[in-house]
């Protein structure tokens, strides 16, 4: 096992929750509270009190019930779901996971001494498995898929940063043109490309 492979197992929600978490109250009207869901994309919210501690939670399916209804005039507090799953700041990941799936829950708020600290949603725990260079990755392929029409034409490599555009070029001038879309793309340290000939694979 190696270190980093220690690290992931021993992994906590400190770690990954979103801090500071946003959250919702009770009296909180329908509509304030989907504006929240939407503009922010989150699946769920904290339904707290006045001292920071957690009620239930606000989720879309919530949502969708009380638009259902009519929506107008309808508050958080009539919706949310009771009784709310918390965990704490140093609830290890393998277990919020095992959770969420159990449960089929979209988000689990973190509470330290009674009140809300954070949130740790589906997207927090996936967050740590993805690289850096990953994410560069994705875009960079992204963008010259889009110049291509979607064609399958270059793979693309990324490691600390270096980005390697490997396949055919038309001419030098399409291999200026991807190397400036690919440095466009954060974290991008430098651009290799690499002319494959196509007889060889």
């Amino acid at each position: 096992m190696t270190e980093n492979d220690h690290k992931e197992i021993s992994m906590r929600a400190s770690e990954i929750m979103t801090s500071p978490a946003v959250a919702t109250t009770p009296a909180t009207s329908l509509r304030e509270a989907v504006a929240v869901l939407t503009e922010k994309g989150f699946a769920g919210l904290p339904v707290v009190d006045h001292e920071g501690r957690v009620l239930g939670t606000f989720t879309e399916f919530d949502a969708l019930r009380g638009i259902r209804a009519g929506g107008d005039g309808i508050t958080v507090g009539a919706l949310m779901s009771t009784p709310v799953e918390v965990i704490s700041p140093s609830t290890d990941v393998t277990e919020i996971g095992r959770r969420m799936l159990a449960d089929r829950l979209r988000c689990l708020p973190v509470v330290e001494e009674g009140v809300l600290v954070g949130v740790v949603s589906r997207r927090d725990l996936l967050r740590p498995l993805v690289r850096p260079d990953d994410s560069i990755a994705a875009q960079v392929h992204g963008l010259i898929s889009d110049y291509a029409g979607y064609r399958p034409k270059w793979t693309v490599e990324v490691d600390g940063g270096y980005v390697h555009i490997a396949g055919e070029f038309r001419d030098e001038a399409e291999r200026r043109v991807l190397d400036a879309l690919a440095r466009t793309v954060p974290g991008v340290v430098a651009v290799v490309l690499v002319t494959r000939n196509p007889a060889a694979t």
